[in-house]
């Protein structure tokens, strides 16, 4: 295996980690009848996050992603109002006309994937880039501060 002296050892993708096998994650974690439903779902919400993250998480994010999906994620250009996750996902749904239950179900599936990726760290520090929201879209409780 290459090593690609930017990712940790520890985080780089091991040999035939491709854009394939994480539409199949993808596809099991989110139950769709097909790879394409799959793929759908990863195109749609890579495209939304890349509008939500930034800096040195979504380097190290495109980083660790198979090409393809790296490739979804940096082609856009970050929002200058990050949003909510709960508004993350009531954007995608209005960009595609899905169902807020349907769009929620794809970005949870997604996000199952793209943490497995990322790694628990990695994770971590998006979520604290990312407004409140977003860890329960991860599958993560969210915790907040006793007031």
């Amino acid at each position: 295996m290459i090593s690609d002296a930017r990712v940790p050892l520890e985080h780089q993708q091991p040999y035939g980690t491709s854009y394939e096998q994480m539409l199949e994650k993808v596809r099991y974690e989110g139950a769709y009848p097909t790879r394409e439903r799959a793929d759908e779902a990863v195109r749609l919400v890579l495209a939304g996050l890349g509008r939500q993250l930034t800096g040195d998480e979504r380097v190290d994010l495109a980083a660790r992603l198979p090409l393809e999906a790296a490739r979804v994620l940096t082609a856009q250009i970050p929002d200058t109002q990050p949003l909510t996750g709960w508004a993350f996902v009531k954007d995608l749904a209005a960009r595609t006309g899905a169902s807020l239950a349907t769009t929620r179900w794809d970005t949870g599936s997604v996000f199952s994937a793209l943490a497995t990726h990322a790694g628990p760290d990695l994770t971590t520090r998006i979520l604290r880039q990312l407004p409140t929201g977003y860890a329960l879209l991860f599958g993560r409780a969210e915790l907040t501060p006793a007031a």
